[in-house]
């Protein structure tokens, strides 16, 4: 008769195995989530891209390191993520919990705090940080739905939900949720909902964004001629022609991502 303590070897390499092979299949949806979304794959072998990549390599040690977190090993994970950090320039806690198909394009500078929560399919550029505020403990971290795009250079901070389809754009410092299928900028990020809910999968479409604060400001010089027109027939003056405003950023062209 078997005793407890085989029982217990057994179960303990019955779940090493199961966690080397979820290890095995999200790194192959990372490698063909790649393959997808940068141009510069097009046609390269995923054992190329796997060699070559950063945010691969990344994702890879990431994806080690969180095993090992979860199996309560000392030590060793953090190591792993200072080593890659250091190689790398990416940065990822390994209690972070990431789904499959996310893809780093180039990656430095890119943090993603403790407990940062990544859906599947989203895209992060360069520079983007999933980072807390203050020094609670607990979640404080953002938690990212699927399929959202973050640009280059994007602060997402604290225990905040990015919703599914959203869009952040580069630059913006996010400190509140963001609705499903909506469009953020600036500093603070401003969602603005953009043709309601829009198609599937990442948008590297970073001209065509909306700009709030020409709006505003256009808002605002129509206003003030509405109101000088106003004073102007009461003293029986000419009018003076309108201010014109003109957003910072033009929306005119194609859309370079292919959209």
């Amino acid at each position: 008769m078997v005793n407890d303590g085989v029982w217990a070897r057994y179960a303990v390499a019955m779940a090493g195995l199961g966690r080397i092979a979820r290890v095995v299949s999200e790194v192959r949806c990372d490698v063909r989530a790649a393959r997808e979304r940068d141009p510069a794959a097009r046609g390269v072998a995923p054992a190329e891209i796997l060699a070559t990549w950063p945010g691969i390599h990344a994702l890879l040690a990431y994806r080690v390191a969180h095993a090992l977190y979860q199996a309560n090993a000392p030590l060793l994970p953090r190591l792993i993520s200072m080593a890659t950090r250091a190689l790398t320039g990416i940065e990822i806690h390994p209690a972070a919990q990431i789904d499959c198909g996310l893809f780093i394009d180039h990656g430095a500078g890119v943090v993603i705090g403790e407990t940062a929560v990544i859906g599947k399919d989203v895209t992060l550029y360069q520079g983007v940080t999933l980072g807390g505020t203050g020094f609670a403990t607990g979640k404080r971290h953002p938690t990212v739905q699927d399929n959202v795009t973050i640009g280059s250079g994007a602060k997402l901070l604290g225990p905040i939900t990015i919703g599914h389809g959203a869009k952040i754009g580069a630059n913006s410092v996010v400190i509140t949720d963001v609705p499903a299928n909506s469009t953020v900028v600036g500093n603070p990020g401003h969602p603005v909902r953009v043709d309601g809910r829009r198609m599937e999968g990442p948008d590297a479409d970073w001209i065509h964004l909306p700009d709030p604060i020409a709006e505003a400001i256009q808002a605002l010089s129509s206003r003030i001629a509405t109101l000088e027109r106003l004073v102007a027939e009461l003293a029986d003056a000419e009018p003076r022609k309108g201010a014109e405003v003109r957003p910072l950023r033009t929306v005119r062209g194609r859309n370079p991502a292919g959209g």
